[in-house]
């Protein structure tokens, strides 16, 4: 009865040494996950900003439509290009969150 006991305190202890350890780590992924939306946020704006100001400067000077239309399809690019950067980067923090969840399963803690 005794060895029942002690083995029933520490599968209760250990249970929730382990239970507190898991949200701590969702919080670690979740915090990393909430820095890259900020960081992607302000490269778009970054960009955006950037695409504006080359705008702008076109009313100041001549340039003609070859140069606009170029220059518009140039911008386009980079918006996409960055768009798709971006949704990697997602992706691939994702994917890496799956994987360690799936090692720790196997493995454990």
């Amino acid at each position: 009865m005794r060895n029942y006991l002690m083995v029933m305190v520490a599968t209760i202890g250990l249970g929730m040494s382990l239970a507190s350890a898991f949200p701590a780590r969702d919080a670690d992924w979740q915090a990393q996950q909430k820095q890259l939306k900020v960081q992607q946020k302000l490269e778009r704006k970054a960009l955006k900003d950037q695409q504006r100001n080359v705008k702008q400067s076109w009313k100041n000077s001549r340039v003609d439509s070859a140069t606009r239309a170029y220059t518009k399809h140039q911008m386009q690019r980079a918006s996409r290009d960055l768009k798709l950067k971006q949704k990697d980067a997602r992706q691939d923090m994702k994917d890496r969150h799956k994987q360690l969840q799936a090692m720790e399963r196997v493995y454990g803690k």
